[in-house]
């Protein structure tokens, strides 16, 4: 196969830093892996794809924000005509609206593609209105994306619910490679005397994450001993700067922005907080898990509820509830581990066995593509990783990618 992944730019986002990965794997395997960036910035470009090469527009983007999906449209038909792929693959909610137009620009110039589901389909707080619009768009969604890939079983009602009857894969999300997870595992809980806890939390300092809810709880339920820290970078990061001032945390709360390896960041830290919103199921968790280390978290989507389902000292609050998310971090203990769920297996979460289970849906539904066309395959179709229709592959690893 040739497979084509397509990303906005290279900031950072763990929908990107998966794709990327995915990307690097496919290829060391021997599978023609072109990659398409709508602008080769952010800081994810030095960390993981220093050397990839990929393709850019003639003139690229040099801006981000909602305009980034149609110059995306604007763009991506020409790549695709001149890399003529076998597969698209789509990484993650942010991207399906291109790949919905791509197949109403392209029609049967269009290849078969596959949509990672990256968060909660139905973002919460929507009115009735907006959600009966959206539920019109997830149906159009379900009825021109040929296949979808869930992170953990847990979210294949909210599927069937809001897309309908569509090809389905359960694959767990690849947010570790193997010597990450070997690292990991060697997280021991913190048996000194030293006084206070050491709380940590990740991901991008946006509204979805929730983090004045975190800075809240925190002033509200922790000891004066114990610290805060906040790895990852956004546009609401002077905001939660002031916000952490006002609530006389300024000295126990550190932001310490983007990080290449944010998940050996843990190891030095006692308890992992997660405040947002809404969620498909965040690195930050599979990582949290991986360590065995206590994890405070609101009830932010399927995925999420799935994965802790079961462990041991992770303690679930319900979202946007500032009052159960202080009394919960003023029980996280920092002297004992998580004893994780028993259908949590840590490997399942690497790149190495993630990037087989990808190639295996995808060899799926190319093979599938031609009866589809003829309306052959129709209502619900599951499938677990490593369903494999045998189907040629091609091993062409620059013919279709230019250096950046």
């Amino acid at each position: 196969m040739r497979v084509l992944t397509f990303l906005h730019s290279f900031e950072p986002g763990g929908v990107e830093r998966v794709a990327l990965r995915l990307v690097r794997r496919w290829r060391e395997v021997g599978v023609d892996s072109p990659l398409f960036i709508g602008r080769d910035e952010g800081a994810l470009r030095d960390e993981l794809a220093s050397d990839l090469n990929f393709s850019l527009p003639a003139r690229p983007a040099r801006w981000s924000g909602p305009l980034e999906s149609w110059w995306m449209i604007f763009k991506l038909p020409a790549e695709i005509r001149r890399v003529k792929p076998d597969l698209l693959f789509c990484a993650g909610n942010t991207y399906t609206v291109v790949c919905v137009v791509m197949k109403l620009m392209l029609g049967p110039g269009c290849p078969p593609i596959v949509a990672k589901i990256s968060n909660d389909l139905v973002l919460p707080g929507l009115s009735p209105w907006l959600r009966f619009l959206y539920g019109r768009w997830a149906w159009l969604q379900g009825r021109l994306i040929d296949g979808w890939v869930i992170m953990h079983p847990s979210m294949r009602a909210e599927v069937r619910a809001t897309i309908g009857g569509v090809d389905l894969a359960v694959i767990s999300d690849p947010a570790l490679t193997t010597a990450q997870l070997t690292r990991l595992q060697l997280w021991r809980p913190r048996q000194d005397d030293a006084p206070g806890r050491r709380f940590v939390a990740m991901g991008r300092l946006v509204a979805q994450k929730n983090y004045p809810l975190m800075l809240d709880a925190f002033a509200l339920g922790a000891e004066p001993e114990d610290r805060l820290t906040i790895f990852g970078d956004g546009p609401v990061r002077a905001e939660l700067e002031a916000l952490a001032t006002d609530l006389g945390l300024a000295g126990r709360v550190h932001f310490a922005g983007h990080v290449p390896q944010s998940a050996e960041a843990l190891l030095d830290h006692d308890i992992l907080l997660l405040s947002s919103r809404y969620e498909g199921i965040p690195a930050a968790l599979i990582e949290a898990m991986a360590c065995g280390m206590p994890i405070v978290a609101t009830d932010c989507g399927d995925g999420v509820r799935g994965l802790l389902e079961g462990c041991g000292r992770a303690r679930l609050v319900k979202a946007h509830d500032v009052a159960a998310f202080s009394a919960a971090i003023g029980l996280a203990c920092r002297g004992e581990a998580v004893t994780a769920a028993e259908h949590f297996d840590a490997a399942a979460f690497t790149i190495e066995a993630g990037a087989e289970s990808y190639l295996d849906t995808f060899a799926r539904i190319v093979n599938d593509a031609p009866r589809r066309r003829r309306g052959e395959l129709l209502g619900n179709h599951d499938h677990a990783p490593g369903e494999l229709v045998p189907v040629s592959v091609r091993v062409q690893p620059d013919s279709s990618r230019e250096a950046a």
